[in-house]
Protein backbone atom coordinates (compact mmCIF):
# COMPACT_ATOMS: atom_id res chain seq x y z
CA UNK A 1 0.00 0.00 0.00
CA UNK A 2 1.10 3.52 -0.77
CA UNK A 3 -0.67 6.51 0.74
CA UNK A 4 -0.25 9.72 -1.21
CA UNK A 5 -1.12 13.18 0.06
CA UNK A 6 -1.03 16.17 -2.27
CA UNK A 7 -0.68 19.82 -1.35
CA UNK A 8 0.00 23.14 -3.01
CA UNK A 9 -3.00 23.70 -5.25
CA UNK A 10 -4.87 26.96 -5.36
CA UNK A 11 -5.92 29.94 -7.42
CA UNK A 12 -3.40 31.81 -9.52
CA UNK A 13 -3.52 34.31 -12.35
CA UNK A 14 -2.43 33.37 -15.83
CA UNK A 15 1.34 33.58 -16.13
CA UNK A 16 1.82 32.73 -12.47
CA UNK A 17 3.39 29.73 -10.79
CA UNK A 18 2.39 27.01 -8.38
CA UNK A 19 4.28 24.16 -6.81
CA UNK A 20 2.48 20.92 -6.05
CA UNK A 21 3.90 18.40 -3.62
CA UNK A 22 3.03 14.77 -3.05
CA UNK A 23 4.07 13.05 0.14
CA UNK A 24 4.36 9.27 -0.11
CA UNK A 25 3.89 7.36 3.10
CA UNK A 26 6.26 4.71 1.90
CA UNK A 27 9.90 4.78 0.98
CA UNK A 28 9.90 6.11 -2.56
CA UNK A 29 12.89 3.93 -3.45
CA UNK A 30 10.42 1.04 -3.55
CA UNK A 31 8.13 2.91 -5.97
CA UNK A 32 8.73 2.28 -9.68
CA UNK A 33 7.40 5.63 -10.86
CA UNK A 34 5.56 8.64 -9.56
CA UNK A 35 3.69 11.16 -11.57
CA UNK A 36 1.10 13.87 -11.78
CA UNK A 37 -2.14 13.57 -13.70
CA UNK A 38 -4.93 16.08 -14.09
CA UNK A 39 -8.61 16.02 -14.87
CA UNK A 40 -10.56 19.01 -16.05
CA UNK A 41 -14.37 19.10 -15.92
CA UNK A 42 -15.87 16.98 -18.66
CA UNK A 43 -12.49 15.60 -19.72
CA UNK A 44 -10.56 12.41 -19.14
CA UNK A 45 -7.73 12.22 -16.69
CA UNK A 46 -4.42 12.81 -18.47
CA UNK A 47 -0.76 12.46 -17.67
CA UNK A 48 1.06 15.70 -16.93
CA UNK A 49 4.49 14.43 -15.89
CA UNK A 50 6.06 11.22 -14.69
CA UNK A 51 9.36 10.41 -12.99
CA UNK A 52 10.69 6.85 -12.88
CA UNK A 53 12.87 5.37 -10.18
CA UNK A 54 15.89 5.55 -12.50
CA UNK A 55 15.36 9.25 -13.08
CA UNK A 56 13.66 9.22 -16.47
CA UNK A 57 11.01 11.85 -17.03
CA UNK A 58 8.02 11.98 -19.30
CA UNK A 59 6.03 15.15 -19.88
CA UNK A 60 2.82 15.86 -21.71
CA UNK A 61 3.39 18.18 -24.67
CA UNK A 62 1.33 20.82 -22.90
CA UNK A 63 3.69 20.69 -19.91
CA UNK A 64 7.04 20.69 -21.69
CA UNK A 65 9.07 23.81 -21.03
CA UNK A 66 6.72 25.02 -18.31
CA UNK A 67 6.46 22.23 -15.72
CA UNK A 68 9.22 20.37 -13.91
CA UNK A 69 8.83 17.19 -11.89
CA UNK A 70 11.34 16.42 -9.18
CA UNK A 71 11.73 14.29 -6.09
CA UNK A 72 13.23 14.58 -2.64
CA UNK A 73 14.25 11.12 -1.51
CA UNK A 74 14.95 12.24 2.05
CA UNK A 75 11.37 13.53 2.43
CA UNK A 76 9.69 10.88 0.27
CA UNK A 77 8.07 13.61 -1.80
CA UNK A 78 7.59 14.31 -5.46
CA UNK A 79 6.91 17.85 -6.60
CA UNK A 80 5.60 19.53 -9.72
CA UNK A 81 6.78 23.07 -10.35
CA UNK A 82 4.35 24.76 -12.70
CA UNK A 83 5.34 28.03 -14.36
CA UNK A 84 3.67 30.22 -16.97
CA UNK A 85 0.30 28.79 -16.02
CA UNK A 86 -2.59 29.12 -18.45
CA UNK A 87 -6.35 28.98 -17.89
CA UNK A 88 -6.38 25.63 -19.70
CA UNK A 89 -4.21 24.21 -16.91
CA UNK A 90 -7.21 24.48 -14.61
CA UNK A 91 -7.99 20.99 -13.30
CA UNK A 92 -7.81 18.69 -10.33
CA UNK A 93 -4.27 17.39 -10.13
CA UNK A 94 -3.66 13.89 -8.83
CA UNK A 95 -0.48 12.29 -7.61
CA UNK A 96 0.11 8.75 -8.85
CA UNK A 97 2.48 5.99 -7.78
CA UNK A 98 3.27 2.76 -9.59
CA UNK A 99 4.51 -0.23 -7.62
CA UNK A 100 4.91 -3.27 -9.85
CA UNK A 101 1.46 -3.87 -11.35
CA UNK A 102 -0.35 -1.68 -8.84
CA UNK A 103 -1.32 1.97 -9.06
CA UNK A 104 -2.10 4.31 -6.20
CA UNK A 105 -3.72 7.75 -6.27
CA UNK A 106 -3.88 10.74 -4.03
CA UNK A 107 -7.10 12.56 -3.27
CA UNK A 108 -6.38 15.37 -5.72
CA UNK A 109 -5.74 19.07 -5.37
CA UNK A 110 -7.53 21.81 -7.29
CA UNK A 111 -5.55 24.18 -9.50
CA UNK A 112 -7.45 27.13 -10.91
CA UNK A 113 -5.83 29.59 -13.31
CA UNK A 114 -7.74 32.80 -13.93
CA UNK A 115 -7.38 34.79 -17.13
Amino acid sequence: QVQLVESGGGLVQAGGSLRLSCAAFRNIFSIDAMGWYRQAPGKQRELVAKLTSNGRTNYADSAKGRFTISRDNAKNTVSLQMNSLKPEDTAVYYCNAEVRQYEYWGQGTQVTVSS
